[in-house]
């Protein structure tokens, strides 16, 4: 059975920085596609990183470019997210999902999802 699972949320300052991990299992990923998406209160789940399964090609929503940076590590099945400058806005509960023969990354053709972690940030 697939499990991916989230870590690192919380509260946080404006400005601060923090790092979300995912810890995926039940199968190999190493030609998965990974992605973050989030999801904000009263909006739509939304796109904010995704990085390749061969590691060299990173995308990122325009809103965070400069400010989060998506990695891998293929031999722990596991993606991160190191997010710097928070920004309120960015208040949202984050998601991993991951998928093959998908680039760019689609909400819609993610085959499969975190349960989400939250992170909060004051302003």
């Amino acid at each position: 059975q697939v499990q991916l699972v989230e870590s690192g949320g919380g509260l946080v300052q404006a400005g601060g920085s923090l790092t979300l991990s995912c810890a995926a299992s039940g199968r190999t990923f190493d030609t998965y596609n990974w992605g973050w998406f989030r999801q904000a209160p009263g909006k739509e789940r939304e796109f904010v990183a995704a990085i390749h399964w061969n590691g060299r090609s990173t995308d990122y929503v325009d809103s965070v470019k400069g400010r989060f940076t998506i990695s891998r590590d293929n031999a722990k099945n596991a993606v991160a997210l190191q997010i710097n400058s928070l920004k309120p806005e960015d208040t949202a509960v984050y998601y991993c999902a991951t998928a093959r023969g998908t680039w760019p990354l689609l909400r819609d053709r993610m085959a499969y999802w975190g349960k989400g972690a939250l992170v909060t940030v004051s302003s």
